[in-house]
């Protein structure tokens, strides 16, 4: 209230000791116009009343109620003042909305993408998510990790399109690889089960829409066995992981890559399991093209598998926030795409 008071009183006394052909008093609407910026409807309504009664006690001083100018200058500022209460109100009222929407994004991210556990079995896992739109939470990018009888099993997927579909797209796929992940014994038969999911869902869609023929899901399962230095990889079409073994860093390339999961009508998916060397002391980092094609304002890509190496440690922890801040300060703040990151650390014997 201090700074809205203080200028009523200055242009008051202003108005009262300059000559009387000398006219200040229209600039209290100043006041409530402040207020209006940084305060609530009540309090704005109290500031603009403030300044219509002061107005009246002006134009009582120098004799002048009646007259036109007085009068003018009155409405003017009722109306000007119920404006800017009604602009207050108005914009109140989209803020609680819009703090609303957040947390019901917050409870939906919750809800549909979880944090990954921070330890399965002999493995430490660390996540990161960031989507692309501001305000937004959740986006077409995916992970979860399952433990099964077999051991950890590991999903990363980006999903393509746009807007809620992606996000349907996306919640469609966790949730068949949660019931396959530990239901099916074989690492084929989850992937199989994926892209089922994923092509009876899009048989359901309008495809005489654009947006229907853009839905495909790229990912990367990987099985990582309890008492066995290996992981098992099928990739669909998605970024090869990274290997880190003593700051070297490795793409593990597989020779017979699926294409994305959906895909399966228009070429018959052979899936292949493929496998790599994961001893102890090694981390698999797995990324979506959110990081890979992230691009600087000159336009170079990120260069992750050459940033990863410069990480002090082994802690996943630690990788994932050291590649969060780097991939923000090489993009400039903002990325252009959902990115979606999962570092796997193998712990001793």
């Amino acid at each position: 209230m201090a700074t809205p008071l203080a200028l009523i009183v200055a242009i008051t006394m202003a108005e009262v000791l300059t000559p009387s052909e000398v006219h200040l008093s229209p600039l209290l609407v100043a006041a409530p116009a402040i207020t209006a910026s940084y305060a609530g409807p009540r309090l704005t309504a109290v500031v603009g009343s403030i300044t219509v009664i002061d107005q009246v006690l002006i134009g009582l001083h120098f004799h002048a109620l009646g007259t036109d100018v007085i009068q003018g200058q009155l409405a003017a500022l009722v109306v000007v003042s119920a404006f800017l209460v009604s602009f207050s109100f108005i914009r109140d009222r989209n803020r609680q909305q819009l703090v609303q929407v957040r947390l019901v994004s917050k409870a939906t991210q919750q809800a549909l993408l979880p944090p990954l556990p921070a330890g399965l079995g002999p493995l430490r896992l660390a996540c990161m998510y960031l989507a692309a739109e501001q305000e937004a939470h959740i986006g077409g990018d995916l992970y979860a990790a399952v433990h099964a009888p077999s051991g950890s099993r590991i999903l990363i997927g980006d999903v393509r399109g746009k807007g809620l579909p992606a996000i349907s797209d996306a919640a469609l796929l966790l949730g068949a690889f949660r019931e396959a992940a530990r239901r099916r014994a074989i690492l084929l038969d989850v992937v199989t089960h994926l892209d089922e999911s994923v092509r009876a869902d899009l048989e359901e869609r309008d495809w005489e829409s654009p947006e229907a023929w853009e839905s495909f899901i790229t990912a990367v399962v990987l099985e990582i066995p309890d008492d066995k230095p290996v992981v098992h990889v099928i990739n669909c079409g998605h970024p090869p992981p990274l290997l880190i073994r003593d700051h070297h860093v490795t793409a593990l390339q597989v020779s017979q890559p699926a294409p994305p999961l959906g895909l399966g009508e228009l070429c018959e998916p052979a899936y292949h399991v493929e496998t790599f060397d994961f001893r102890a002391g090694e981390t698999l980092l797995l990324y979506t093209d959110g990081i890979a094609r992230a691009r600087c304002p000159s336009g170079v890509f990120y260069p992750l598998a050459e940033r990863v190496t410069t990480c002090p440690g082994e802690d996943p922890d630690a990788l994932v926030t050291h590649v969060h801040d780097d991939l923000l300060a090489h993009v400039g703040g903002h990325l252009g795409d959902d990115a979606a990151m999962v570092a796997i650390h193998r712990l001793p014997d």
